[in-house]
């Protein structure tokens, strides 16, 4: 099991913010409070189930061992990774 810290980096309120995503819910929780990021945060989206963190956390969760995903150079582990997010913000198991 992974979790997983693209570099969507998206400019929004003055800052850089990318996605945390993970194989599993229980997995991307556990690691989103090991980086302080409270569970309100948590994005529970039909687009994709994952927690946006600044692009200093990004760092972090890195050298925490998340895996670093580029959607530039990883378009289909990107892809499958998304794929497991959606199907989690629609509430199925993949």
């Amino acid at each position: 099991m992974s979790v997983y810290v693209d570099d969507a980096v998206t400019q929004w309120r003055g800052r850089r913010w990318a996605h945390l995503m993970a194989d599993t819910l229980d997995e991307l929780h556990a690691f989103a409070a090991r980086l302080g990021i409270p569970r309100h945060a948590f994005q529970n989206k039909t687009s994709g189930a994952h927690y946006d963190v600044p692009s200093d956390l990004r760092e972090r969760a890195l050298a925490l061992g998340a895996v670093a995903i580029s959607r530039h150079r990883d378009r289909e582990q990107v892809r499958a990774v998304i794929r497991v997010a959606k199907a989690q913000g629609r509430g199925e198991h993949p």
